[in-house]
């Protein structure tokens, strides 16, 4: 908003025709899934979500979510010898079997994960939901392969009990996009150099609305604003940082406007 009232303010900027777009819902990966892009009429963009100052993201994990059911046999607890086999005891099993070098808690920087967010369930139907990250697509295949290979070993422990699995995709490494767009992440370099930036290009281990939006043919990486300690009871926002951001803006339609 601040760099919008700039420009407003500042008619001997010079810059080319810019669409701003606020998105909500971002963090449950909702938050360009009733963009028109027809309406939004942008060639390029850049989202407002980093970190520290001087930061440049144009990697993201590659994301899928993925649901295990296991389905159980119920019986009377009483008479139950031989006969039952609890649903909630197939997917503990299940979950002890899970690598621990594939954890979140364990990995960084390229790793991939794959981590249980959720389980719900009862004696007779238990299920564990997922999500599979990472930088290369391709792996994800691998990680859903591992969960059934898995699952498969856990229900020959447990006679009687059988289990179903499905996913869903839920974005994209940026990268793939960018890559065929190197003027993008150029132009922003050259705007964090005209605000005495040091320009550092790091990959997110998450998301972001830029991934969604650069599949949905618009190439757009990511900017600092200053967030730090992100999802945690101590995130908070560096307001020098904001507006040295701003400044990066700023200096970045002028990049554009001067290359076009």
């Amino acid at each position: 908003m601040d760099f919008a009232q700039y420009l407003l303010n500042r008619k001997d900027i010079v810059h080319g025709d810019i669409r701003i777009l606020f998105t909500p819902d971002e963090e449950i990966g909702r938050g360009v899934n009733k963009v028109d892009m027809k309406k939004l009429n942008a060639d390029f963009g850049y989202t407002l979500d980093g970190g520290e100052c001087g930061t440049l993201e144009g990697e993201n994990f590659s994301a899928d979510s993925c649901t295990v059911t296991f389905n159980g046999i119920s019986a009377h607890p009483g008479y139950a010898k031989g006969k039952m086999v609890n649903a909630q005891k197939v997917l503990a099993h299940f979950i002890t079997l899970l690598p621990k070098e594939m954890s979140p808690e364990n990995t960084e920087a390229y790793e991939g994960f794959v981590h249980p967010v959720s389980i719900s369930g009862g004696l007779e139907t238990a299920t564990v939901a997922f999500i599979l990250r990472d930088f290369v697509t391709a792996k994800l295949t691998e990680q859903k392969q591992l969960l059934n290979k898995l699952a498969e070993q856990t229900i020959k422990q447990f006679p009687g009990a059988n289990f179903t699995i499905s996913s869903k995709e839920q974005y994209r490494n940026m990268d793939e996009v960018l890559q065929k767009h190197p003027e993008v992440m150029e132009n922003a370099c050259e705007a964090y150099k005209r605000s005495d930036i040091n320009c550092e290009r790091k990959n997110i281990r998450g998301g972001t609305d830029g991934a969604r939006l650069s599949f949905m043919g618009m190439p757009c990486p990511n900017i600092f604003t200053g967030e730090m300690g992100i999802h945690s009871k101590e995130e908070y926002v560096s307001v020098q940082d904001m507006n040295k951001a701003v400044e990066v803006l700023v200096n970045l339609v002028q990049v554009w406007e001067q290359r076009a």
